[in-house]
């Protein structure tokens, strides 16, 4: 399968430090928050090329360090230079999909994210479902669920409905920006858009998915280290313990 970088934003609440270089290859102790993502899942064995997708102010950025890995990576730039001007998650999901003519399972994963367990479980999880899936955890603070995607799920792990930024959350499940998408349901996201789909955050397009077809949510088995400031980047700095495998 692919594996698709959500890395065309512009992480405006971490300037200075981002103005002008990338989020997802800001260092967290000795490596990248890429390389700690495309490593791990390289370990699983399922994924032959990564695809990067970045804006046109940064895509030089990752050039530079795809060079640098062993494994294939092509940058996608979308061709945006400003944070007013991005296409949105959704959207630049299309376009990589519509520029390299991608047609196969895909893993999707925002690429500006720190996790202390292994993506591997959640590929795994999707493999053995043979369905698009999601990642799920509890958020207890009903503060926060205003402002994340939140799922309802059966007692099989099936997604029955899925918001963004819900006014009245339906339940504390919240999904991260992680998703495995068949390819079938992948070639769907052209029908999403037409049919008035979300295009900023990611998780839009599993929110029309899942009432289209089945969609399944693994509980996340590990922290997500979210990098939304300056402060939470430091506090990362000193607490990640690494991948625990």
């Amino acid at each position: 399968m692919k594996c698709l970088i959500l890395a065309a934003g512009y992480a405006t609440r971490l300037y200075p430090l981002t103005e002008n270089f990338p989020k997802p290859l800001l260092k967290v102790q000795d490596k990248t928050i890429l390389d700690w993502l495309v490593d791990d899942i390289n370990g699983a064995g399922l994924v032959d090329e990564y695809i990067v997708i970045s804006n046109h102010k940064f895509a030089r950025h990752f050039q530079e360090w795809a060079a640098g890995k062993r494994q294939k990576i092509t940058v996608v730039d979308d061709g945006t230079s400003t944070n007013e001007t991005r296409l949105g998650a959704v959207c630049d999901i299309r376009f990589a999909v519509d520029s390299l003519g991608l047609t196969g399972d895909m893993l999707v994963i925002a690429g500006d994210n720190v996790l202390d367990f292994s993506l591997q479980h959640f590929v795994r999880y999707a493999d053995k479902k043979q369905t698009s899936c999601v990642m799920r955890f509890e958020e207890p603070s009903v503060e926060r669920l205003h402002k994340c995607g939140v799922l309802e799920i059966d007692d099989s792990d099936r997604i029955m409905s899925m918001e963004e930024k819900p006014a009245r959350p339906k339940s504390h499940w919240v999904c991260p920006p992680f998703y495995y998408y068949t390819a079938e349901d992948a070639a769907r996201i052209p029908a999403a858009i037409a049919d008035g789909c979300g295009t900023d955050a990611p998780g839009s397009f599993i929110a029309w998915l899942c009432r289209h077809t089945a969609v399944h949510a693994m509980e996340m088995p590990g922290r997500r280290y979210d990098i939304g400031n300056l402060q939470s980047y430091e506090e990362v700095q000193q607490q990640y313990p690494g991948i625990v495998k």
